[in-house]
């Protein structure tokens, strides 16, 4: 059979298919015409009615216990210089009455702010879980002047804030009285991509609004997406990416599976208008509940860390590392000279591949298995350190409150000058005594700077200008830069298809922490 018979054929299938539903609105005997009257089998039709009556009792049954949350936010208070505006004055004022109409001047800047969320009740009496960033001011922490809950009976409520999170962008809000109803929690751990889920919120305003989709991804880190400048180390890097769609206001509302249990909370975008793309991203609900559970019963999160600063692998660092499959975490660098992983034994390179006994593939696996412990708690670390498997006994530290640093400017472009590695793509030189100066370094200055990155090399979106290499630490043995000349020697003994391991940091970072980067010479 040509092509072209097999099209017809498919075309007057479709028409036949067509015209089947309308022949009971036309009243015309198709079957004379030459057509046979076609039905959807009902096997056929049965499941999606299953799945319909299967989504509509799931929104029924959940949506009484989702709320529409609204804030305000009063203007601080201060005269107008210390507000940073000049008050604007009508035209015409006589002189002499400027101060009797500046009384009557209300700026922009003073109107009260508005925002508005949404969150869900899961207990009867009375306690919601929300977004962080719903009932906070723009600053992430500090809380909203008023918080009020409006219900689907439309009953409305001023709610006590009872914690708030930044690190997890998770927040307990609570409201008096009894008999509310409630949402069930599931378990997010079990839940597999492709599966259906329902995003229940008020987005855009529009109260009690259910949208579908499938669960698109897990683990997701949004550290990029919401803030490229993100200085918040500890920030998950576990979340939920579904294609329901999602719109500002969802956040704070549940993301439901199949079985009406609430597996997420609703907390972003990823879209270059700001509304819904097909990229929403939920917090874990098992994340969510041990962060509710430690507001509620102290008011503030204890959150565990190692104490180090963190990479998924890429195929570089495992093969160096001696990983043979591409899995596991990058010890990149610690924030400080004291922390329980460094006392401990772990150094930048090592890639973690089992944490507590259970197996590491990626960054949000590892926060998974810390989150579930408490500071003080200890836990066995399995690393690979350059084909050798070592094991650390790492008790955990309490995280720190992240406080904002003011971003140094970045020093002065360095010249495209000085020894080049074409086995590398990139061109090095010493450390001038004035960049060395700019980006305060102490004396003396160890390392040489990476003044070019050739487009496509090796080293692209590896090392960068004003990048630092300061060690070499495989192939062994270890050893520090101080000159290009050194750095060329290490290269000279190195083949095609060979792995090498470098410290560098950048003159950029204020702190000047280090970093671990893999490269293969040659590819």
């Amino acid at each position: 059979m040509s092509i072209g018979t097999q099209r017809a054929r498919l075309f007057v299938a479709a028409i036949t298919a067509f015209a089947g539903g309308l022949i009971v609105a036309s009243g015309l005997n198709w079957t004379k015409l030459g057509f046979a009257q076609s039905r959807p089998a009902s096997a056929i039709v049965q499941p999606i009615a299953d799945a319909s009556n299967a989504f509509v009792a799931i929104a029924n049954n959940v949506t009484p216990a989702v709320v529409s949350i609204e804030v305000i936010s009063n203007p601080k208070t201060g005269t107008s210089s210390q507000r940073g505006h000049a008050q604007q004055l009508p035209q015409g004022v006589p002189p002499g009455m400027e101060d009797f109409f500046r009384q009557f001047d209300v700026p922009q800047q003073q109107r009260p702010m508005r925002g508005q969320g949404s969150g869900f009740i899961v207990t009867s009496s009375g306690y919601i879980l929300t977004n962080n960033h719903v009932i906070t001011n723009s600053d992430r922490e500090t809380i909203a002047d008023k918080v009020t809950v409006k219900m689907l009976d439309h009953r409305i409520f001023t709610a006590k804030v009872v914690g708030h999170d930044r690190t997890t962008d998770v927040a307990v809000i609570k409201i008096d009285g009894n008999n509310f109803p409630t949402v069930s929690l599931g378990n997010d751990v079990t839940s597999r991509i492709g599966e259906w889920v329902l995003a229940i919120g008020n987005p855009l305003g529009l109260e009690n609004t259910v949208t579908a989709g499938i669960i698109s991804a897990k683990g997701r880190s949004l550290a990029e997406l919401m803030n490229p400048n993100n200085t918040n180390r500890y920030a998950i890097s576990d979340l939920i990416q579904t294609d329901a769609a999602i719109n500002p206001g969802n956040s704070g509302g549940p993301l439901v599976n199949s079985r009406g249990e609430v597996i997420g909370i609703n907390s972003a975008i990823a879209s270059p208008t700001g509304y819904n793309a097909g990229y929403g991203f939920a917090i874990p609900v098992t994340l969510a509940k041990r962060v509710m559970d430690q507001l509620i019963a102290n008011g503030r999160v204890r959150v565990p860390a190692l104490g180090i600063g963190i990479d998924d692998v890429s195929p570089e660092d495992a093969a160096v590392a001696g990983v043979k499959d591409i899995r596991g975490v990058l010890v990149r660098n610690f924030p400080s000279e004291d922390t329980p992983a460094k006392k401990a034994g772990l150094q930048p390179g090592d890639v973690i591949i089992t944490a507590d006994g259970q197996p590491v593939d990626r960054v949000s696996t590892l926060q998974r298995i810390v989150r579930n412990h408490n500071p003080g708690e200890t836990i066995e670390i399995e690393a690979m350190r350059y084909g050798q498997r070592k094991t650390f006994r790492v008790t955990l530290m309490e995280a720190k409150t992240d406080q904002e640093v003011a971003s140094a400017s970045a020093p002065a472009a360095a010249p495209v000058t000085g020894m080049v590695h074409p086995a590398l793509g990139i061109s090095v030189a010493p450390v001038s005594a004035e960049m060395a100066a700019q980006a305060r370094l102490a004396a003396p200055v160890h390392g040489v700077l990476v003044s070019d990155v050739t487009p496509g090399g090796p080293a692209d979106d590896k090392l960068f200008r004003n990048d630092v290499i300061t060690e070499v630490l495989f192939p062994a043995p270890r050893r520090t830069i101080n000159t290009p000349a050194e750095f060329q020697q290490v290269l000279s003994r190195l083949k095609d298809g060979d792995y090498l391991s470098l410290s560098v940091y950048s003159l950029a970072d204020p702190d000047h922490a280090p970093r671990i980067v893999n490269l293969q010479i040659g590819r």
